[in-house]
């Protein structure tokens, strides 16, 4: 067999600042659009404009709020990545794919980006729809095959190999290198996340100056103009961003394919052995069903919250921006933080992930207080505000703790298939999340803050799934699970 770990650079994990910028803005572009577009339901159909009486269009054969067509477009976009990543999951852990699987989904991520500009005018609000769910595959194809490297990066560290040495060598107890590696792959990921905060805070301040530029506030036509522009602009500083790792990172060869197997049919093939392999590594199986609800807990949370939160802020692309800079100065700030803590004390990354999760929670019940009432639950411009500085402290380090316990709980030889069924199981849960809310939402008379209750419900049962998992008895069982990989025996 190869050599089945793909090590990338050092550099691989400075790669773009510009990804995040570009989803963010597409949603709040996307959303505009739809406002712009809309009617007032308690008006003939599109003979008043979008008011304090809500905002509703035609969609999928009914009329729906346009808050419930942003959840349901996020549903329909997650559906169709968990088929996309369940074809191609497979193929970064054989031959040399896995560069070029990430490149794909950054090239396509771009050209979306660029053709926002051609989506101004309220009545291609259709075309925005497609735009907007392209987007949403693309940039989450990119991040999921990026972020699976890290597991390699931390596993290649000169330090790494050397403790590896040392315990083979009798020198060293075994429990202490892998709290060592550990605690570089957290480094590593937390490292990043909080590098890219830092970039994408300088992005976020040439992008006031453009909107500035463009006059954005004058008219709603400018405004619109100006949400167009950003898009663009972020696509166009994470291409410049990613050419460089492009050109530079250094391949190196995967594993070999099964017998019997094929490109076209390995990803099949590999998502049925890691789902019925998940059945025997019972601790990978219950952070599976935690990532599962968990996930879906926090994608429609923030889906939910960035509706209530556009509307709040009439859809200011002046307004968003400050609002995104403060959320990414924190977010830097909280996640970079929290990897302090924990070097300084030794912290496991599940006790890191309990405590972030602890204030997901608390953002839930922040909202499902505002079902009954107007006096709270995001309905101010100040808590906006103090959401966009809770979120960024607390709830940030999620999207670095949760893909670290990823690697924590899966076999190296086949990480990444085991990060393309995650996501795979993210996305299915997180199209799960948004069309039950849009429901909701539809149900409760266009309540807005109802899906807090159905959210604080599942993540509080999601907790106890990740309290079960025991990390070093996941170690022995992924053992295990290499050695008859390496046998062929999981394929039989």
């Amino acid at each position: 067999m190869t050599d089945p770990i793909t090590k990338h650079d050092e550099e691989y994990k400075f790669k773009s600042h510009g990804h995040q910028r570009l989803h963010d803005n597409s949603k709040r572009a996307f959303q505009n659009l739809l406002f712009l577009a809309g009617y007032d339901p308690t008006q003939a159909p599109f003979t008043a404009p979008c008011g304090d009486n809500g905002c509703v269009l035609p969609y999928l054969g009914k009329i729906r709020d346009v808050n419930s067509i942003v959840l349901l477009t996020n549903g329909i976009s997650f559906a169709l990545q968990a088929v996309i990543l369940l074809m191609i999951g497979a193929w970064a852990d054989y031959g040399r794919w896995r560069p070029n699987i990430t490149i794909i989904f950054t090239i396509l991520a771009v050209a979306v980006s660029f053709a926002w500009l051609g989506v101004e005018d309220p009545q291609k609000w259709r075309a925005g729809v497609a735009l907007y769910i392209l987007g949403l595959i693309t940039y989450q194809g990119a991040l999921t095959f990026w972020t699976a490297a890290f597991p390699g990066l931390a596993r290649n560290l000169p330090e790494i190999k050397t403790s590896a040495e040392l315990v083979k060598e009798g020198q060293k107890d075994l429990a202490e290198h892998e709290h060592a590696e550990s605690m570089q792959r957290n480094r590593i990921s937390n490292v990043s996340f909080a590098i890219c905060s830092a970039g994408e805070i300088m992005i976020l301040a040439l992008m006031v100056g453009i909107i500035k530029g463009l006059k954005a506030d004058e008219s709603s036509e400018n405004n619109t103009h100006a949400f167009s522009v950003l898009i663009a602009f972020s696509g166009g500083v994470w291409l410049l961003c990613a050419i460089p790792w492009f050109v530079l990172e250094k391949r190196r060869p995967g594993l070999t394919l099964p017998p019997g197997t094929s490109l076209l049919t390995i990803g099949f093939k590999q998502t049925v052995v890691a789902f019925r392999e998940c059945m025997r590594l019972k601790q990978t199986f219950l952070y599976l069903i935690f990532y599962f609800l968990m996930g879906d807990v926090l994608n429609t949370t923030v889906t939910v919250i960035a509706t209530l939160q556009n509307s709040v802020v009439a859809y200011s692309t002046l307004q968003l921006t400050l609002l995104l800079i403060v959320g990414i100065v924190t977010q830097g700030l909280g996640i970079y933080v929290f990897w302090l803590v924990q070097k300084r004390f030794g912290i496991s990354t599940k006790a890191m992930l309990s405590f972030n999760v602890f204030w997901i929670l608390i953002l839930t019940i922040w909202g499902l207080i505002g079902v009954h009432t107007d006096k709270f639950g995001f309905k101010h411009v100040w808590e906006i505000w103090l959401y966009q500085a809770y979120y960024g402290l607390m709830v940030c380090p999620w999207y670095a703790y949760s893909q670290t316990m990823i690697s924590e709980v899966s076999p190296l030889p086949q990480m990444f298939l085991f990060f393309a069924l995650f996501s795979v199981v993210g996305k299915t849960s997180a199209f799960i999340g948004p069309l039950v809310s849009s429901a909701i939402i539809t149900a409760s008379g266009n309540n807005d803050n109802m899906p807090f209750a159905f959210l604080f419900g599942l993540g509080a049962v999601s907790v106890i799934f990740l309290w079960l998992v025991d990390v070093p008895k996941s170690r022995l069982e992924c053992d295990n699970f290499v050695k008859a990989e390496a046998q062929r025996e999981a394929f039989r």
